[in-house]
């Protein structure tokens, strides 16, 4: 008898621990849009959101008073900002993300690759992320982008 109440045991506490993993992911129950991307990106599933994107160029009619210095502090060349592919992110993403952080994007056309987190936007925007460019350089606007920490 005492065989079978330890045999019990071990399996009631799989059962348990079965039941708390599927509880647990249906409390935190993604929608449906992030499982098609997790699928389609099985790779990157440390950090990932899907975000509108946007361009913006280094002068104070687009930043603040010192347009050539990011939030993190890092020195932009003034010749060619866009060399250092510069990402500023809603200020909601910065729970995901921080300053330096190598982040690769993807759904974004031209701008699909490897960026730096290194600016912030306005708080007024959220789930969004600016990418800086050459004021010679048409502005863009996208949406559905995929952005992953890696």
């Amino acid at each position: 008898m005492k065989h079978f109440i330890m045999k019990y045991n071990k399996y009631l506490g799989m059962g348990v621990f079965l039941l708390m993993l599927v509880g647990g992911f249906y409390l935190i129950k993604p929608s449906h849009e992030s499982r098609a991307i997790a699928m389609q990106y099985p790779i990157v599933l440390k950090s990932m959101n899907l975000v509108s994107l946007s361009t913006y160029n280094a002068d104070t009619a687009q930043t603040d008073s010192t347009p050539l210095i990011t939030a993190s502090g890092f020195k932009l060349d003034s010749a060619n900002p866009k060399k250092h592919r510069v990402i500023a992110i809603s200020r909601d993403l910065k729970e995901l993300f921080s300053f330096g952080d190598r982040v690769e994007l993807t759904n974004a056309g031209k701008f699909n690759g490897i960026w730096f987190i290194h600016d912030l936007m306005n708080k007024k925007y959220k789930n969004k992320i600016d990418i800086l460019i050459n004021s010679s350089d048409p502005q863009t606007s996208l949406k559905r982008v995929v952005i992953s920490k890696i």
